[in-house]
């Protein structure tokens, strides 16, 4: 059982524990040494980790330590740029003796992944357009057997077993309700974006049936997931016949909802629903980063800063 989590590490503590690989890179710092640069995880999050000062003759030794391994460390829990950080003195690689439970390691949505894409189908079955109800049951078929697993992110929001799947649950069932608000919207096609809005990550970034993502493929680096995903809906679109307009409509939603060009997107929303997309797809990360960070946070207390919240701290109140 394992019994150091990332999730209450305190800083200027030793500890010798057990954490998964979910990227290693042997660097060169400034003082012209070997280092190795981690990224450790377990259910309960992620940490970077540097092993400084690393001899030639021991660079050897840690070519047996992959991502995807489950590695023991002794480290010192530090901290740097106002997030905690491991020094780690030793690495050793695990066995059968260690009697690894693989669910402490991997951080995983909190729902089942048969019960979101249950929940997800039906609603696109459910569909009164036609034309959206076929794309999007289409595009769920095909990637079924990959939604079971993959992570919306390789790092960020829903980095984790079932993400994709988590974050358009959360999309889907706040769509719903902003509808019931905002009668003008056309619900079905708000939907359908929530759908189709990031389904070409699993083209994007690479994952092992984990959860784990090492980074993002070629064409995730060349093209991205917006310029994927309009590429694979004028496809789908034109094999199933849907009119232009729509085509066209669900393609513009999909490289919009970046809203920013630093951020990827060409062009801003142009109709209610497209805007509203990309505000759905902001609160759904927002949220997810203010509730990780409050779960590695003492009441009373500010969290370490957060990257993806223009690196401010969060306050997690007292009950």
């Amino acid at each position: 059982m394992k019994d150091i989590y990332i999730s209450n590490l305190k800083t200027n503590k030793e500890i010798t524990s057990y954490f998964l690989v979910k990227s290693i890179a042997l660097k060169v710092g400034s003082n012209k040494k070997n280092y190795l640069d981690l990224v450790l995880g377990d259910e309960s999050g992620e940490i970077n980790g540097k092993k400084w000062n690393i001899a030639d003759e021991e660079v050897a030794g840690l070519e047996r330590v992959r991502e995807g391994c489950i590695i023991r460390v002794r480290a010192l829990v530090t901290e740097w740029n106002g997030m905690k950080q491991l020094k780690v003195s030793r690495i050793w690689m695990t066995g059968a003796e260690d009697n690894i439970d693989m669910k402490d390691y991997i951080k995983a949505a909190p729902e089942n992944p048969k019960e979101m894409y249950d929940f997800i189908y039906a609603g696109a079955a459910a569909f009164a357009d036609e034309d959206l109800r076929r794309l999007c049951t289409k595009i769920l078929d095909d990637h079924r057997e990959k939604l079971m697993y993959y992570p919306a992110a390789a790092k960020n929001h829903h980095a984790e077993l079932g993400g994709l799947l988590w974050h358009m649950k959360r999309m889907l069932m706040t769509a719903e309700r902003v509808c019931e608000v905002y009668t003008n919207l056309n619900r079905d096609l708000l939907m359908a974006g929530v759908i189709l809005h990031d389904i070409e990550k699993m083209t994007e970034i690479e994952s092992n049936e984990l959860g784990v993502s090492p980074g993002y493929s070629f064409e995730g680096k060349m093209l991205g997931h917006l310029v994927l995903g309009v590429r694979e809906l004028d496809k789908l679109c034109v094999e199933l016949g849907i009119g232009r307009e729509k085509a066209v409509m669900l393609e513009h939603m999909v490289i919009s909802h970046h809203y920013e060009p630093e951020y990827g997107s060409p062009i801003r929303p142009l109709f209610p629903e497209a805007e509203m997309l990309h505000y759905l797809d902001m609160i759904d990360a927002k949220m997810f980063d203010m509730e990780e960070a409050l779960g590695k946070t003492e009441e009373g207390s500010f969290s370490e800063r957060v990257w993806t919240l223009d690196n401010r701290t969060v306050y997690k109140a007292g009950k």
